[in-house]
């Protein structure tokens, strides 16, 4: 069977609204699009670590009852799991502010079982970082080598804007392992100071991948592909309770979506049907939009299982 592996941090989120905190949970930009694909029926594993305190064992935790394999998942003695606090503002966006004291950036694992269509999800600021380099490529070569299909979302945050030079062999490395990029307006203005999809994809994105999404807030999303297809999908407009997540479970719909409509890795070696694209992008923008109406990082428990019911059905 099919399987999704994702690879991140891990971090407790404290949401706070008007000043005042209301809500904690466990997330991380690849965390918590796994915790969504799980709970929407899709087999999943993660690879990460966490503190050795009371938030690891709850993020532990959190994955296990949401479906996903958390054996992969390593816990350092001594160490203290990383803490953002998330401002919701009056847009319902969140302002951070990160605390991480622990030492334990060393990602020691047992090589994970990849199999030829699996899906490897890998993004943000982890899936670059010089001091974890050499396990997060060791996996990536794993999974090339075995035809998985390779999804790179590239959130860079403004924190690491002065690092873009020094990340840059990285990024580059991951956009040729990749068979699927996305990242956003945001993204793409801190690294390269570019804000147009065109200009991204044909000055840095073209030559290593060809498939290529590009996202901005309510505006439209924008696909880049095989063969010069070129396509937009509107956003719907509507309400928010908090934008915590919005990307990240933009992924896990776009890749429930290649689960659910059969995309292999022999047909990500071609040009994926504009039909397809349709239907995959459709689940990306659902998933998103339902993260949107609650502060909880992932799609809800109901939404995940009328996903799991179509995907079971291969609707």
């Amino acid at each position: 069977m099919r399987k999704v592996i994702g690879i991140g941090e891990t971090v407790l989120d404290i949401i706070f609204k008007h000043g005042q905190p209301v809500s904690a949970v466990p997330g991380g930009s690849v965390y918590n699009g796994i915790i969504s694909l799980g709970r929407a029926g899709v087999p999943a594993a993660f690879i990460s670590e966490v503190g050795n305190d009371r938030i690891g064992t709850r993020t532990i935790d959190f994955l296990k009852e949401n479906g996903v394999d958390a054996t992969l998942v390593s816990t350092y003695k001594g160490s203290k799991s990383p803490i953002s606090l998330a401002f919701l503002n009056e847009q319902n966006d969140a302002e951070y502010i990160f605390y991480k004291d622990h030492p334990h950036d060393r990602l020691d694992y047992a090589a994970p079982e990849i199999d030829r269509d699996d899906i490897v999800m890998i993004g943000s600021y982890y899936s670059v970082n010089p001091v974890i380099r050499p396990q997060v490529a060791a996996i990536l070569n794993a999974a090339r080598d075995h035809g998985a299909i390779i999804y790179y979302d590239v959130n860079f945050r403004a924190a690491h804007a002065d690092e873009v030079l020094k990340l840059t062999p990285n990024i580059l490395e991951n956009f040729e392992y990749a068979d699927i990029v996305r990242g956003s307006r945001e993204d793409f203005s801190v690294m390269y100071n570019m804000d147009t999809p065109d200009k991204v994809y044909n000055s840095e994105i073209s030559f290593y991948c060809k498939k290529f999404v590009y996202t901005d807030g309510a505006k439209p999303v924008e696909l880049r592909s095989d063969g010069g297809l070129k396509k937009s999908y509107p956003v719907t407009a509507a309400d928010t309770v908090s934008t915590i997540g919005a990307g990240d479970n933009f992924n896990a719909g776009l890749v429930y979506g290649l689960m659910r409509y059969g995309v292999t890795r022999d047909m990500m070696d071609g040009a994926i049907p504009e039909q397809t694209w349709d239907k995959i992008i459709r689940c990306a923008l659902e998933f998103s939009a339902n993260c949107c109406k609650s502060i909880a990082n992932s799609i809800d428990v109901d939404f995940g299982e009328k996903m799991k019911a179509a995907l079971n059905s291969r609707e």
